[in-house]
């Protein structure tokens, strides 16, 4: 913990906090709150002139989660040992997301006037339902299945009586006549829907081919999510999970350097999220239009290109996602709806990023940032894109036509030779300025060395308002796959 870098406060390249978040610009000082709130003081150390808690001690996290929710949002809030322990900036721009989506155009609001969330799985700490009401006076149905979960949280609703009418707490185990496994949909190959954008009327008849939720889903052996816990009739504005991110307990515990406690029914499900979002998706497509928006937190990146793509195939009418970031934590956030869109989407159904990064972590000795570099480019030019490599700076510049950036969006390049074979030449640009016309990507990739083992990849668009910018975060997630592929065990 002593090492200032590991802990620094902004986020990765090109990654920001919600505006709105109290916290994005104003970090929590632990020194003023160690001054006003007594009981945090003990956990609160100086390293050089900065104040510090140590993030690996449970009761440090926990302390200041309860202070940072009594101090800046006029919360109550206690939870037990071992249970999980909320970070407040990071759950605080999942609520300020939730409420863009609420706010945008792109869905017709309801005619009622007071905003109704459901939170899956809302743990003991029922951070969501709290931040939600406090800061929105939205009503929430907060279920679990646990008994503690369901005990602290209704002890954590009416310890706030100011909004303890907002929040119903619910029991999400089955009941007799609501097993979860009779709402299970059929999945039909809606081919033509995949990546489209049209309304699918809501008494349509959706099946899906068996093939492509089911290979996900069937891992999935929890409790119900939606279906059997929404009652009849109730029509909800959005839903929201921080999902069981793992499959395994040892691998909840593979990060030594935080302890947000959890228990295995909050960090473990079999399937991981991968699963139990998929179950989400599955249910959506019963209850379709009786939820705004579908929306859950996801712990692992590679994950959200999968299930956006599982979405088209349902048909849905658009998906949203984003990042949320507080300090060195990053999740992602996927949203999407079967209601009409109320004016016409321009853009791709992918998060339109001037700039995206990745890790690669637990690179084998015999590789060095030089052959990732290299790598990098012969990606690119092997599917025709212009390349040039600057060692110096450990970047490399691409130019590349729409037709090759489908190329790579499609198949991956996996296969450089294969791709060779189907007529295209390696180019590079040796100028110092690229000319670069107006229906080609012009973006640049650099290398940058973590630690041992360790490089991170940052891709930055050099034409923010080009007609094919929504490719961008496409072909950059092709490349990620393609280098951890290659280089990471």
């Amino acid at each position: 913990m002593g090492k200032g870098k590991k802990r620094a406060r902004s986020g990765p390249p090109g990654s920001t906090n919600h505006p709105s978040n109290r916290y994005s610009d104003n970090p929590p000082d632990f020194a003023v709150l160690a001054s006003l709130y007594p009981s945090f003081k003990p956990f609160v150390f100086f390293s050089g002139a900065r104040p510090r808690i140590d993030w690996t001690d449970y009761n440090a996290t926990r302390e200041l989660t309860r202070i940072l929710l009594l101090h800046d949002h006029s919360l109550n809030w206690w939870i037990p040992d071992g249970q999980l322990c909320p970070t407040v900036p990071n759950r605080s721009n999942y609520i300020h997301w939730i409420n863009d989506l609420l706010s945008s155009e792109i869905i017709p609001s309801c005619s009622g006037s007071k905003v109704k969330g459901f939170d899956i799985g809302t743990g003991a700490n029922c951070i969501y339902p709290l931040l939600g009401a406090s800061l929105f006076g939205w009503i929430f149905v907060a279920s679990d299945v646990t008994a503690v979960a369901l005990e602290w949280a209704a002890k954590n609703v009416q310890s706030n009586p100011h909004i303890s009418d907002l929040i119903e707490i619910r029991d999400s185990k089955p009941l007799p006549d609501h097993s979860s496994e009779s709402h299970v949909p059929e999945v039909v190959d809606r081919e033509s829907q995949k990546h489209s954008s049209q309304t699918i009327p809501a008494e349509e008849t959706t099946t899906l081919h068996s093939d492509s939720l089911d290979d996900v889903n069937k891992s999935y052996m929890g409790p119900p999510i939606l279906l059997g816990v929404v009652k009849e009739n109730e029509t909800f504005d959005f839903c929201m999970s921080n999902p069981p991110f793992f499959e395994t307990f040892g691998e909840a515990g593979l990060n030594p350097k935080t302890s947000c406690g959890g228990t295995p029914e909050e960090m473990v499900c079999n399937g991981g999220e991968q699963a139990f979002v998929t179950r989400i998706i599955q249910d959506s497509i019963i209850l379709r239009q009786r939820f705004r928006w579908y929306t859950s937190m996801l712990g692992k990146k590679a994950n959200l290109k999968l299930l956006i793509s599982k979405l088209w195939e349902v048909g849905v009418t658009v998906v949203k996602t984003t990042e949320f970031v507080q300090g060195q934590t990053s999740r992602w956030g996927l949203a999407w709806s079967f209601i009409p869109t109320a004016r016409k989407i321009i853009s791709p159904p992918v998060a339109k990023k001037s700039i995206s990064s990745f890790m690669l972590e637990g690179i084998t000795r015999q590789y060095s940032a030089a052959d990732v570099l290299q790598s990098v480019e012969e990606f690119f030019k092997s599917c025709g894109a212009s390349c040039k490599l600057n060692s110096s700076t450990f970047s490399v510049d691409i130019v590349a036509s729409s037709d090759q950036c489908n190329i790579i969006s499609k198949n991956g390049i996996r296969d450089v030779e294969t791709v060779r074979s189907h007529g295209y030449e390696k180019q590079s640009l040796d100028s110092s300025s690229l000319q670069v016309p107006e229906d080609n990507l012009s973006f640049r990739i650099l290398v940058f060395q973590q630690m041992p083992g360790t490089l991170l990849i940052k891709g930055s668009l050099q034409q923010k308002d080009s007609p094919l910018s929504g490719l961008f975060s496409v072909v950059f997630c092709s490349l990620e796959e393609s280098m951890k592929s290659k280089f990471c065990r």
